[in-house]
C-alpha cells in the first residue's frame, strides 16, 4: 500500500494505490479535515477512507445480475457482508502511479473482468486555489458492448453546528436489500434537505432524484459546496458517526434491471465515459 501526498497552500490530499482512494482532505487555514480521515489500522478497508470512487457502477445490483441482449450476467460474491457485489471493483483494485506533481495525481487500473466488464480507468485528484476535483475516465476493452456507471464515495466530517442542503424532485425508499424500493415526491422531515438542516441521528441510505448538481455543507466558520454534472445524488450516513455521505452518480440505484437502464451508458469495445466532481471550501467573515 503505497501512499501519496498532493498539496497546494490551500489543501491537503493523501491518496492511497489501494482502490485509488483518498485519505484525507484538509485546509491548511482553520478549516480542518474536510472529510473522515483514514486511521491507520492493520487491516486495510477502503470503506474506512475518506473517499472512494464507485465504478463501473454504483450501489447494488438486484439478484447480483442483469441481462444485455438477453445474456445475463452474474457478478461475483461479495467479499464483505453484502449479499451483493457493491460500488464496482474499482475500489477493490490495486492502482498503479502515472503521474503526480505537487497539486495532481494520476492513478490507472486494470482490473480483471467482472461478468460482462472488462476495462481500464484512469482516476485525477487535483488540487486548484480552495479546490479539491476529481476525474474518472474508463474505457471498455471488452468486445461486448456493455452498460457502465460511476460516482464518487466521500465521507464528510460533521460537527454539531453543520447543515446540510441541496435540492431534489424526490426520493427513492430503501428496502430490506439496501435496494431502491418505491419514488416519493414528499420527502420525510429528517431527510428532506430543500432547506439548510443539522443531519438527524438516523439512518440515511437513499437515493434522491432531480438533485440540480450542487450540494453544501456549512457552520460558522467555513462552506463546502460540492459540485458535479452527474443527476443523482445518494445519501448515505449511519446514525453513529460524525459524517454524511453526499456521493454523485450516473445512474439510479439498481438502474440495470430498469426499463431504459436510466443513467448508464452502453459502451462499445473502445468508448469512454468520464465523471467529475469537485469540492470547495470557502471561509466565512467572522464578525
Amino acid at each position: 500500500m503505497a501512499n501519496y501526498t498532493i498539496e497546494n497552500p490551500c489543501l491537503r490530499a493523501r491518496i492511497t494505490d489501494n482502490g485509488a482512494c483518498l485519505l484525507s482532505l484538509e485546509c491548511l487555514g482553520n478549516g480542518g479535515h474536510i472529510l473522515r480521515q483514514w486511521l491507520v489500522k492493520d487491516k486495510w478497508h477502503p470503506a474506512e477512507s475518506a473517499m472512494f470512487p464507485m465504478l463501473p457502477f454504483a450501489n447494488r445490483i438486484a439478484g447480483n445480475c442483469f441481462s444485455v441482449s438477453d445474456k445475463i450476467y452474474t457478478l461475483p460474491q461479495s467479499p464483505f457482508n453484502d449479499p451483493y457485489y457493491l460500488h464496482g471493483n474499482g475500489w477493490l483494485t490495486q492502482w498503479r502511479l502515472l503521474e503526480i506533481k505537487d497539486s495532481y495525481i494520476i492513478l490507472r487500473s486494470q482490473p480483471a473482468p467482472i461478468g460482462i466488464y472488462y476495462y481500464i480507468a484512469d482516476i485525477e485528484y487535483r488540487l486548484i486555489d480552495n479546490q479539491f476535483t476529481a476525474k474518472i475516465t474508463l474505457i471498455h476493452l471488452g468486445k461486448q458492448p456493455a452498460p457502465y456507471g460511476a460516482g464518487f464515495h466521500p465521507f464528510f466530517q460533521t460537527s454539531l453546528d453543520d447543515t446540510v442542503q441541496f435540492s431534489s424532485t424526490g426520493y427513492w425508499s430503501e428496502n430490506e436489500f439496501h435496494l431502491a424500493d418505491e419514488w416519493h415526491e414528499e420527502i420525510p422531515g429528517y431527510m428532506n434537505f430543500s432547506q439548510p438542516r443539522v443531519p438527524s441521528a438516523k439512518w440515511i441510505n437513499n437515493c434522491y432524484s432531480g438533485w440540480n448538481g450542487v450540494a453544501q455543507i456549512t457552520n460558522r466558520l467555513r462552506k463546502i459546496t460540492l459540485s458535479s454534472d452527474l443527476p443523482w445524488l445518494m445519501v448515505y450516513q449511519n446514525g453513529n458517526d460524525n459524517f454524511v455521505c453526499l456521493e454523485p452518480q450516473s445512474h439510479q440505484v439498481n438502474a440495470h434491471n430498469i426499463p431504459g437502464r436510466p443513467g448508464l451508458r452502453m459502451l462499445q469495445q473502445g468508448d469512454s465515459y468520464s465523471i467529475d466532481m469537485s469540492i470547495k471550501i470557502v471561509a466565512l467573515p467572522q464578525y
